[in-house]
């Protein structure tokens, strides 16, 4: 019993949870930019007539159904790790961590049905890929909580930081939902959009994306001067790494006119700096004040 109820195993979960909450956002996204979004044209059955995809309903049919597929694997892994949880001393806060994924899942499985019935209304899809993102973080504070890793002592402009790149990073992943609803990769052709100006969105996103990446440029220089190898300075390096790519793709498919493959990438990076973000505020709440 022991072997099938241990620290490692509730480990590869936690580990499978976050990497599995990210995967679905991306393809969630691959069901957008091939079209797929009413590849299954109701719900919560596939047809009218069909729980499962048709094959008169092609490869968007496929991609659609396969992604609904998905959201059943991040069940067991959440349910699991529930179990898992419960069986294992000491860990309330896991077990905590792992309803609010079950009930997360049941609450995204829920909007993602009222998007395809309201024939992907690009507020319900936005809302679908926050509480996505929300997942996300909450994936990252289990892992966190699961290791329970020793960090240095952080300064008091350490902190302050931390909390503004949190909120201004927040910001900029909202407002890029609110660009993303605006533009050509609606999940339908016959879909409309939010109505908003994309290029000019696209600006307002742009704004505070460049904030936050200096904030932790400031960030890292504070932290590496005493703390070259720790946690809270690793988070943030890669914090940077990402906010840079991001940056770099976002530029590029802006004046590309939005290449799937491009966005793609942005999606996930998106996803990854999500978790960083989640990641950045726990290091520095964790040590004490220096």
């Amino acid at each position: 019993m022991r072997r099938i109820f241990s620290e490692q195993k509730l480990r590869f979960l936690v580990w499978a949870s976050l990497i599995s909450q990210i995967l679905i956002v991306v393809t969630g996204a691959a069901v957008r930019l091939t079209g797929s979004g009413l590849g299954c044209p109701t719900w919560p059955s596939c047809t009218a007539d069909s729980l499962v995809n048709v094959p008169e309903m092609g490869i968007h049919g496929v991609i659609e159904f396969a992604n609904r597929l998905l959201t059943f694997v991040l069940l067991l892994i959440a349910a699991l790790t529930l179990v898992l949880a419960i069986k294992l001393n000491n860990r309330r806060k896991i077990r905590l961590t792992a309803v609010a994924l079950v009930f997360g899942i049941f609450l995204q499985a829920v909007v993602g049905g009222i998007s395809v019935l309201m024939q992907l209304n690009p507020w319900v899809v936005g809302l679908h890929f926050v509480i996505s993102a929300a997942m996300i973080a909450i994936a990252s504070v289990q892992l966190w909580r699961t290791y329970s890793p020793v960090v240095t002592p952080h300064t008091r402009m350490e902190f302050t930081l931390s909390r503004l790149i949190a909120v201004v990073g927040s910001i900029a992943v909202l407002i890029g939902v609110v660009v993303t609803g605006s533009g050509p990769h609606a999940g339908d052709a016959a879909t409309p959009r939010n109505g908003l100006d994309t290029t000019l969105w696209q600006h307002f996103h742009s704004y505070p994306a460049y904030i936050v990446l200096a904030l932790a440029f400031v960030q890292l220089f504070l932290v590496r001067r005493r703390d070259v190898d720790g946690y809270a300075s690793r988070i943030t390096f890669w914090s940077v790494v990402c906010l840079i790519a991001q940056a770099v793709i976002g530029v590029a498919q802006a004046r590309l006119g939005l290449p799937v493959q491009l966005v793609i990438i942005h999606v996930t990076l998106a996803s990854a700096f999500i978790s960083l973000l989640a990641f950045q505020v726990l290091v520095y709440k964790s040590g004490k004040n220096g």
